[in-house]
């Protein structure tokens, strides 16, 4: 169907200076709303996949792959358990803990947080979190010490810092037991950390395995055992293997069901905004229709007499989808490179917008995350890329069929 010829004068169209200038006008248009819809497609998607690796490399740096414990919530005789669950070949490391609700005062400041026990040697195996230490060092919480590691969040609300003493206030004893008895204890901090997630630098502190266990009154027991996979996105495979080797009854979790609403909220989220920004790009592309349609009218003088030299409706045909897929390429290449270019550079961008005008887009108190991550995937380019265009070669069938069908009697009647 497409032959040299019909190329030739496709492209011909294509780049002629019409007489119509608001029929190149329309055209321009078009091409820009093009590239402006893919770009922004592009760097918004880039910018909400950033969103949640981001915020997945944070809670596994803090709530490893997955968690095993009693189902009263505690763990006894969890060195056994642990050499069992270690013998699983996708099982890359496992660290025991101790979790409990404190408070946390210093001066009239006081702070509700969660103190989390851990083994510093096997915490550095289950989880990243010693990347996100920013004074001090996980080992520094010993056994019998008054360590404690807090969230850069928490330490800038209670006013304190490396060095400098807090209170904590522990209760032994169950929620609605009478013997509940109130524990304070003042502590050291030797240890920051910021993971980029407020929930966590705000209200999560560390200590000791021993420690931790000692202050809620679990004696030899501890709350459960952290887990690493080779793969996490295996993990809930890896976790009923690892149960089957196992006699009793454990309570398992893990990662994906700990933030399984959250996940799916941010999916939902981002297909609805793919949704919304591709019919931004598709009212764009099908701009194309009215830039041929008037193409069309304003030639119909020489389609007719092509017709008379004797092409055939589908070679007029071939002709306008030529110049309207031009249209729509030229529109999509250039979205495609300035998409790339500003998802890119998109933190770079927004952190000069923010110092120059003195505006915060990511509210630490209100965002999981406080700056504005980028994470671009070449599929996701090559996706929007080939989206775009389709729906360019979309547009230009119906103009296309018009011109196909034009009479040479009627359009040279006149002339």
């Amino acid at each position: 169907m497409l032959r040299p010829l019909h190329l030739w004068i496709g492209l011909r169209y294509a780049r002629a200076r019409r007489r119509n200038h608001f029929v190149s006008f329309i055209s321009l248009i078009s091409m820009l709303g093009i590239a402006l819809g893919v770009a922004v497609l592009i760097t918004v998607v880039a910018v909400m996949n950033g969103f949640e690796k981001e915020v997945r490399q944070g809670i596994l740096g803090t709530l490893s792959h997955a968690t095993l414990s009693d189902p009263d919530g505690t763990l006894s005789q969890w060195e056994r358990v642990a050499q069992r669950v270690s013998a699983h070949p996708e099982v890359a490391a496992v660290a025991p803990f101790v979790n409990g609700g404190a408070m946390l005062t210093e001066g009239r400041t006081v702070a509700g947080v969660l103190v989390r026990g851990i083994v510093p040697a096997a915490e550095e195996r289950v989880a990243d979190f010693s990347t996100h230490l920013i004074a001090g060092r996980l080992d520094a919480l010993v056994s019998n010490g008054d360590g404690i590691i807090l969230g850069r969040v928490l330490a800038e609300r209670l006013g304190v810092s490396m060095g400098g003493q807090v209170t904590l206030i522990t209760a032994r004893g169950g929620i609605m037991s009478e013997d509940v008895l109130p524990t304070l204890s003042r502590r050291t901090v030797v240890g920051l950390f910021n993971v980029g997630i407020r929930q966590y630098d705000a209200g999560l502190v560390l200590l000791s395995l021993s420690d931790a266990a000692h202050l809620f009154g679990l004696g030899d027991q501890i709350s459960g055992l952290r887990l690493k996979a080779t793969d996490p996105y295996a993990i809930q495979r890896i976790l009923r293997e690892v149960l089957e080797t196992l006699p009793g009854h454990y309570f398992v979790s893990d990662w994906t069901r700990q933030n399984a609403n959250f996940f799916i909220a941010l999916a939902q989220q981002r297909q609805m905004i793919f949704i919304i920004l591709a019919l931004i790009v598709g009212v764009a592309a099908f701009n194309i229709v009215s830039t041929l349609v008037m193409v069309v009218t304003d030639k119909a003088s020489a389609i007719a007499i092509l017709r008379t030299l004797g092409m055939t409706p589908r070679g007029i045909l071939a002709i306008f989808i030529v110049q309207g897929s031009v249209i729509g390429l030229v529109g999509t290449l250039a979205g495609v490179i300035g998409g790339v270019l500003l998802a890119l550079n998109a933190a770079t961008l927004v952190a000069a917008i923010e110092t120059h005008f003195g505006v915060q887009f990511l509210a630490p108190d209100v965002y999981p995350i406080s700056r504005l991550p980028s994470d671009l995937h070449w599929i996701d380019v090559i996706q929007i890329g080939l989206i775009a265009f389709a729906l360019s070669l979309l547009a230009t069938l119906y103009p296309a069929w018009r011109a196909a069908s034009t009479q040479p009697a009627e359009a040279l009647r006149y002339e």
